[in-house]
């Protein structure tokens, strides 16, 4: 599909408030831009007119900023004898602005769906804005493609995100970085809108490259604790190791194809061999920076550590944002990866073992946002296994749910760890208020968070008739009808036949969904049932979040509930519209999802169906039934009391340990070999020895030598002139 195939003018949405699309990224970059001056304005410090006069009121900043952090990041906020410190002198005008901007791109991106809706989208929409790279062979322009995918990515990212921006103005309420936040947050979604609307390769890069700002940005957003200002580091290395892999694919393209426009490279890139080097490389060095984006193994470290950064922040980056990125831009580039059936298979299966080894991980954790961080990691290796074989809608199907249920998620977490803090700050209490044994029994004191959360976990477990249960089915589905007749199932990955490999995947796709069960119930029995374990004196104080935080949790509690809907299979369409995603993607997807299938939709048999959706449905009950039966929390206790974990638990509790294996193979000796030759060899021993104090040595030297030929005695100099005199005579006569 090649946007250059009509005119901008000639396209039916071109009359439209369509053709307004540039406005949907430029409403979060103004917000940014005037909540950012209002966060220089606010830091700014006047002098006193008089130097002498007294400075102490600098000492109340310090504690202010302390008291900040009463939602912090770790549980072990500032829970000191001082109030609260006063809302921010802009926090009105910022609570509008900040929300204000993505609400009016929400209703704008609603307004261009209804558009679209209305008119054949054979040809995408493309706006050019200005001419931006027109140099030898490249010419290239700044513009916005339009089309069903971006549409849906468009709607994921400021309907969920306006949510999140809503919910943060009663979480961070007390932050003396109020204006500061809301303009990282307004610029992370003008970023990501960027990515998703961007109609060449290059400028997807400009916004994938933004979003991975914006993420260290918000991830150390608390940058005074070294611990959060490492996880912000941490995140942006490890996306720069993956945005290599972007770079060389841009440059084979170019190479190759010689476009960088996503449309004509989808077109120049079905006249390649087919499943050849070059379109196979391609692919593959694309996934690798879907790697480092959306954290698939080995990768994803990064991850988790970003829960160092507000709630708020973690729901926008795991449910609405940044993780999405990889998943989009393989569905974007399908004409590519269904033209490389092993590096579909390589997609699908690094997608399935980090969704099982996430899964597994997210056993045995205790802070609650980090068995959230681990659900994300397992749930986006379920989206690269369904764009993997080929499935590209039920791949983009999930990510819309689980940007439902994974919001709702993490909120939902940030209204008990306002809660907790709010408690321990009463009692001037110092446990973890993110740690899952120090909470219990908080269905009673905060019901409707209890209700809504358990929403989203029934969602995300699979069971019927939530959301998450018509996209998880469908990808397994997915998998099970590419066994036979398909590219993949004719291809093979390290010598294994791709048939075995797609089963293999299958297999792997069940075993998480019962691990994703019973880790998620895990949380909300640890969290919600059984004693209370958060203290005798914090108990009075537990509530219900103010509104302006559990409003929105309303709102997603319904999306999770019913978001499947849009994309009901054919067994159940007594429910809703049967493949309603799936007819509106497919002059997207369409043809490059026919290319894996051999030409022909897949198909699976009625009584097989029955019992696919049967297994995976008894599944997710089972995975429920075995925490029930196995979880106690009424034998649980507090933290400070737990013992430590031995045997398995403590592997899956420290995560396989591979950050340490990851410190002990590159950290450390990158640090050692950078003290050694670079520090202490090169810029000591060369630079500061050789040059610097080899230099002033030298200098010294002649100083010296000057000092003794310069001994202010007239007879000395007499003596040196006469023996002067007399080499020269002699020079000149005896030859």
């Amino acid at each position: 599909m090649n946007p250059a195939l009509i005119p901008e003018g000639a396209h039916p949405l071109a009359a439209t408030v369509a053709r307004f699309v540039w406005l949907l990224p430029l409403l979060p970059l103004l917000g940014f831009l005037i909540n950012g001056t209002l966060a220089m304005l606010g830091a700014a410090k006047v002098g006193p007119a008089d130097p002498s006069a007294d400075h102490g009121h600098g000492h109340g900043d310090a504690h202010a900023q302390d008291d900040a952090h009463g939602h912090g990041v770790n549980g072990h906020g500032a829970h000191d004898d001082h109030h609260p410190p006063p809302r921010h002198k802009f926090a009105g005008i910022v609570s509008l602005i900040g929300p204000g901007v993505l609400l009016a791109a929400f209703g704008l991106a609603v307004a261009c769906f209804l558009a679209m809706r209305g008119v054949e989208m054979e040809h995408p929409y493309v706006v050019t804005l200005f001419q931006w790279m027109p140099v030898g062979d490249l010419h290239l322009d700044a513009s916005l493609l339009l089309d069903p995918l971006s549409m849906t990515m468009v709607l994921v990212v400021t309907g969920v995100g306006m949510l999140i921006h809503v919910f943060s103005v009663g979480y961070m309420q007390d932050d003396p970085g109020y204006p500061r936040y809301f303009a990282y947050l307004n610029l992370f979604v003008f970023f990501m809108l960027t990515l998703v609307l961007g109609a060449s390769y290059p400028l997807l890069f400009v916004g994938w490259e933004g979003v991975g700002l914006c993420s260290y940005l918000l991830i150390g957003f608390w940058f005074s604790e070294k611990a959060n200002a490492d996880a912000g580091k941490k995140a942006f290395i490890v996306n720069r190791i993956g945005d290599f892999g972007f770079l060389v694919a841009m440059f084979l393209m170019f190479a190759n194809l010689g476009t960088l426009d996503i449309g004509r490279v989808a077109a120049k890139a079905a006249e390649l061999p087919f499943g050849g080097v070059v379109i196979t490389a391609m692919a593959l060095f694309l996934f690798l920076g879907c790697t480092g984006k959306s954290a698939q193994i080995p990768l994803h470290v990064w991850l988790p550590d970003a829960m160092a950064g507000p709630t708020p922040v973690s729901a926008l980056i795991h449910a609405a944002t940044m993780v999405t990125a990889g998943v989009y831009l393989v569905a974007r580039a399908s004409g590519i990866f269904s033209m490389a059936p092993v590096a579909q298979l390589t997609v699908a299966s690094v997608g399935a073992l980090t969704a099982l080894v996430a899964a597994t991980i997210g056993l045995k954790q205790w802070d609650i946002k980090k068995v959230l961080a681990y659900s994300t990691v397992s749930q986006l290796g379920y989206m690269f296994v369904g764009v993997g074989v080929g499935a590209y809608t039920a791949g983009i199907f999930h990510l819309v749910t689980h940007a439902f249920f994974k919001a709702l998620l993490f909120l939902g977490s940030g209204s008990v760890i306002f809660a907790m803090h709010a408690a321990y700050h009463h009692t001037h209490n110092h446990d973890d208020a993110q740690d899952m044994r120090n909470m219990g029994g908080l269905k009673q004191y905060m019901p409707i968070t209890f209700y809504l959360m358990w929403i989203a976990t029934l969602a995300i477990a699979g069971i019927p008739l939530f959301s998450g249960f018509f996209s998880k089915d469908e990808i397994l589905a997915s998998v099970f009808a590419r066994v036979s007749h398909s590219t993949l199932a004719e291809s093979s990955l390290l010598g294994i036949p791709g048939s075995t490999v797609l089963l293999i995947v299958y297999g792997i796709g069940l075993a998480v969904a019962l691990l994703t069960a019973i880790y998620m119930t895990r949380m909300m029995l640890y969290t919600f049932h059984g004693p209370n374990r958060t203290g005798e004196g914090e108990r009075p104080h537990l509530t219900e979040a103010p509104w302006v935080m559990t409003g929105p949790l309303v709102v997603l509690g319904v999306l999770a509930a019913i978001g499947g809907w849009i994309n009901v299979p054919e067994l159940l369409g007594a429910i809703g519209p049967v493949g309603g995603l799936e007819h509106f993607l497919e002059p997207v997807v369409g043809q490059a999802s026919l290319r894996t299938t051999l030409g022909a939709p897949p198909h699976v048999a009625h009584q097989t169906e029955l019992l696919l959706v049967g297994a995976a449905i008894a599944i997710a009950i089972t995975g429920i039934a075995i925490a029930v039966w196995r979880l106690k929390p009424a034998a649980l206790v507090p933290k400070k009391e737990a013992p430590a974990s031995t045997g398995i638990s403590r592997v899956l509790e420290n995560k396989y340990f591979v950050d340490e294996g990851y410190d002990a193979a590159f950290v450390q000796p990158t640090v050692s070999v950078s003290r050694a030759v670079l520090w202490k060899g090169f810029d000591a021993g060369i630079i500061d020895g050789l040059f610097v104090n080899g230099s002033a040595l030298l200098a010294r030297a002649f100083g010296w030598l000057g000092s003794q030929l310069q001994t202010g005695q007239v007879g000395t100099y007499a003596w040196v002139l006469l023996i002067g005199v007399i080499t020269l005579l002699g020079a000149f006569t005896l030859r």
